[in-house]
């Protein structure tokens, strides 16, 4: 490390909150798959800022749409129409099961909105005492105080007791469980169809399907939280279209901006009554500006042959990855879907995240084991192939005890 690039990293350690065990490297442009540190060094971007640069780095349409809209309009209020939020609800809406759309900033703040919209429409259909949400084990969705409550990992809770009432926790792919945890407080089911901080943990066959069984025959509201796995990620625009499943409500962040944030919560017309005038508000949600670049985002990923691309470019590096399972015993999993892949170690994945930085590639790990590829929607074969060859480099001389 260079003298420039340590002091920049000691005034941010000086200067910011330590919330984030970031990595030594300062990163100063991108471009498509490609990031450049401060030092010039180059980095294969297979974490996406975490699935959130979808078009990848400083795509050309995401630039232009910002640019002009930059000199049109950036910001108002919600206390007025303005036309690119109509124009991004309207993609939405009509490439979606849903007929309204809430805009925000974040996935936390979509997850808060559905989890006000499902309290609020249930106390208006069936009165008080019916207002405990059911999530999964192994689930997140966000850090605020009540989005943590909902998250089902204890390290995302610790220190902030007491946490918000109201929420109760079953396994992810258990049906039983699930069927047994409701009663008569419950109002909604909130899941992610794949859990991607969770580890990319899959829904066994028919699971899903059942979840909505459940939900129809309890009368309770389905939530897909769609804020990792949706826009693209996993080959189709949202998950669950691969199970033909659809939820009362769906949130959406991350890669709906490819950088500017946004988040997006979306449902059926049958609740929107209980989102009427001063039920929900936020200052910046949906602006002429975020809204602009995301319907620019959501066209690109629709007609440009990205969903196509990604199916096809994540069997691929999927597959790889199932041959080395094969020839490396420590690999004890390989799963996902399109461009959401992670590969299950039996022993600590950071290591491997290390190594591959220092070769030039930037991969993550989720529960401590689980190596995570969420690389831009528009990564090729070629890099696909260079960050395997790297990875079989590193596993060749991976350590059978690395604690």
């Amino acid at each position: 490390m260079n003298g420039q690039m340590k002091e920049t990293q000691a005034l941010a350690d000086k200067v910011m909150f330590q919330t984030y065990a970031r990595f030594p490297i300062t990163l100063v442009r991108g471009e498509g798959c490609r990031v450049w540190d401060e030092d010039g060094k180059e980095y294969l971007d297979f974490v996406g800022g975490i699935a959130v640069c979808a078009l990848g780095h400083s795509s050309p349409l995401v630039t232009e749409a910002l640019e002009a809209q930059s000199k049109e309009l950036v910001h108002v209020s919600n206390l007025y129409y303005t036309k690119p939020q109509i124009e991004l609800a309207r993609l939405l809406v009509e490439n979606s099961f849903a007929d309204r759309v809430f805009f925000c900033n974040s996935g936390a703040e979509a997850n808060e909105a559905a989890i006000k919209l499902a309290r609020r429409y249930s106390k208006e259909k069936h009165g008080e005492g019916r207002h405990t949400i059911i999530s999964m084990k192994g689930s997140f969705h966000g850090r605020t105080m009540a989005t943590l409550s909902a998250t089902g990992q204890d390290k995302i809770q610790i220190g902030y007791d007491p946490l918000l009432t109201g929420f109760k926790f079953v396994p992810f792919n258990d049906l039983t469980g699930l069927e047994k945890a409701v009663d008569d407080t419950v109002c909604a089911v909130i899941l992610e169809p794949i859990q991607g901080e969770g580890g990319v943990v899959y829904p066994q066959e028919g699971y899903l399907q059942g979840v909505k069984k459940i939900c129809d025959e309890k009368d309770l509201l389905l939530i897909f939280d769609e804020v990792q796995a949706g826009m693209g990620r996993t080959g189709k625009l949202f998950a669950h279209e691969h199970f033909g499943v659809a939820p009362h409500i769906m949130t959406l962040a991350k890669a709906l901006g490819n950088g500017l944030p946004i988040g997006a919560m979306l449902s059926i017309e049958d609740l929107s009554s209980a989102f009427g005038p001063g039920s929900h508000a936020t200052t910046f949600g949906g602006t002429p500006l975020v809204t602009a670049v995301a319907s620019t985002v959501l066209k690109s990923i629709l007609d440009d042959g990205w969903l196509n691309h990604c199916a096809q470019m994540g069997a691929y590096l999927k597959g790889r990855l199932e041959g080395f399972r094969e020839k490396y015993d420590f690999i004890k999993d390989v799963r996902g879907l399109g461009l959401i892949i992670g590969a299950e170690l039996d022993r600590a994945g950071a290591p491997v995240v290390k190594a591959c930085m220092e070769k030039g590639f930037l991969i993550n790990c989720a529960q401590d084991n689980v190596l995570r590829f969420l690389p831009p929607l528009i990564v090729g074969k070629e890099e696909i192939d260079h960050l395997l060859e790297t990875l079989d480099e590193i596993f060749e001389h991976f350590p059978a005890d690395n604690g």
